[in-house]
């Protein structure tokens, strides 16, 4: 079901003043792309105190909004130990000179009430404390039930306005729920925020599902069931429910992944020993071979703008990435590192290409520029796969698998590698797909 929210700002409310914004110099830069961190330099997160809402009666916003921040890994809450003022009127400035004796430089405040026709009403406003002057403000009303949603993007708000990036609190994770012993575990398609909560099972879990892959452009997901008979490509709305079959391919190598409008998805098939990658119109089914390669060609993913696909080959002896334009044609090698690379995922900004990497023993996540330089590993282990994009292309999302009668658990990691958080699920987890933000 579609959420409705309704916003207006405030009075007196200052909306998108991105020249008072007071950012760590070494860490941060005001440029059109103005979140800039050097990895291995020193780095210092954005202070923000989030105060208690008034009226708020649970779920908490205020604690909703710290927990995202503080998995933002660029904002830092503050202890609430340490204000130095209770708020008593969240419209009224605070005291600005005592705050940056806690070292805060931005200050949420806010309240929550209930209209007459029952609806929620949620009112913040951000604070500049070296400009000592606010920076930000919205209201909204809405269905007392989307309380967590609004906390959600009153943490997007607040992120963009610090980092001059765009947020993602405000979105949601298709995955696969994995229960029973490992040798007969029960696979279902689910659904989550991004932090967890608002776990929603979309199969019955009669058949196999693997691979969900979440479109770019819209609340649609592609996934595979393995059931009776060969496997089928299902396309489901998340909204409204509606599912189809795409079309059963018997020879898939790797779940279809959608283009950034959505109208396509971009897959690979095996013929007679070799595997090529295909495009396929979702509303006219009709299918165009893109490569056309004696090796195996999988793993396909979209770049941004659509013009290029990034895909995994062993054509050269062993699996690398390689890029090639998004009509077929000629590809390029891009990765030349020691092991084995896979499962390639375009960022949503353009810059960098998240991959599995398998070596001596091990499974890395890790990130590379379209062109393969700049190779960097995020996290390693016995067991890391299927990594994909947060929606403004900061935070990489994967699972990892330590064996044995254990399962697999979702973590989230940002794309500088500073620090890593497991994702709570109700039980075992993985292949995430990470969708847009709801808006």
């Amino acid at each position: 079901m579609s959420l409705s929210i309704s916003r207006r700002t405030a009075s007196g409310l200052i909306l998108g003043v991105a020249a008072s914004l007071a950012l760590p110099r070494r860490a941060f830069s005001q440029t059109s792309n103005p979140l800039i961190v050097t990895p291995g330099s020193a780095f210092k997160p954005i202070n923000v105190a989030v105060t208690q809402f008034a009226g708020d009666t649970g779920p908490n916003i205020s604690s909703i909004i710290s927990n995202d921040l503080g998995r933002s890994v660029f904002l830092a809450p503050i202890d609430p130990g340490r204000f130095p003022e209770q708020i008593s009127n969240p419209d009224q400035p605070p005291q600005f000179a005592a705050w940056k004796g806690v070292d805060a430089q931005f200050i949420v405040t806010g309240r929550c009430s209930s209209g007459g026709d029952g609806r929620l009403q949620t009112a913040f406003r951000l604070w500049d404390v070296n400009a000592g002057t606010q920076v930000a403000g919205q209201e909204y009303t809405t269905d007392a039930n989307n309380s967590r949603r609004v906390a959600h993007i009153i943490s997007d708000a607040v992120f963009t306005h610090a980092t001059g990036e765009k947020g993602f609190f405000d979105s949601r994770v298709v995955f696969v729920d994995e229960t029973g012993p490992a040798e007969n575990r029960r696979k279902r398609l689910a659904i989550m925020d991004q932090d967890g909560a608002n776990v929603r099972y979309l199969t019955s879990g009669q058949d196999l599902v693997v691979t969900p892959r979440f479109s770019p452009s819209s609340q649609d997901v592609t996934y595979m069931a393995f059931g009776s008979g060969d496997p089928k490509v299902l396309l489901l709305n998340i909204e409204t429910g509606q599912r189809e079959v795409v079309g059963n391919f018997p020879g898939m190598e790797f779940s279809p992944r959608f283009s950034p409008d959505g109208q396509r998805i971009v897959m690979s098939m095996e013929q007679n020993g070799a595997a090529n990658i295909y495009e396929m119109d979702i509303h006219s089914r009709a299918t165009t071979r893109l490569s056309n390669s004696s090796a195996i060609d999988t793993s396909p993913s979209f770049s941004p703008d659509g013009s290029q696909i990034v895909f995994e080959s062993d054509r050269g002896g062993n699996q690398q990435l390689y890029i090639m334009p998004a009509s077929g044609g000629d590809a390029q090698r891009i990765s030349y590192g020691n092991g084995r690379y896979a499962t390639p995922v375009w960022s949503p900004k353009g810059d960098y290409i998240a991959f599995t990497k398998q070596d001596s023993g091990g499974f890395a996540i890790g990130v590379m520029k379209p062109d393969g330089s700049g190779e960097r590993i995020l996290t390693e282990g016995f067991h890391n796969e299927g990594p994909t994009w947060a929606p403004n292309g900061l935070f990489v999302m994967f699972f990892r698998d330590p064996g044995g009668e254990s399962g697999p658990h979702i973590f989230m990691r940002d794309v500088f590698g500073r620090a890593e958080f497991q994702v709570p699920t109700p039980s075992y987890a993985s292949d995430p797909a990470w969708g847009p933000l709801l808006g």
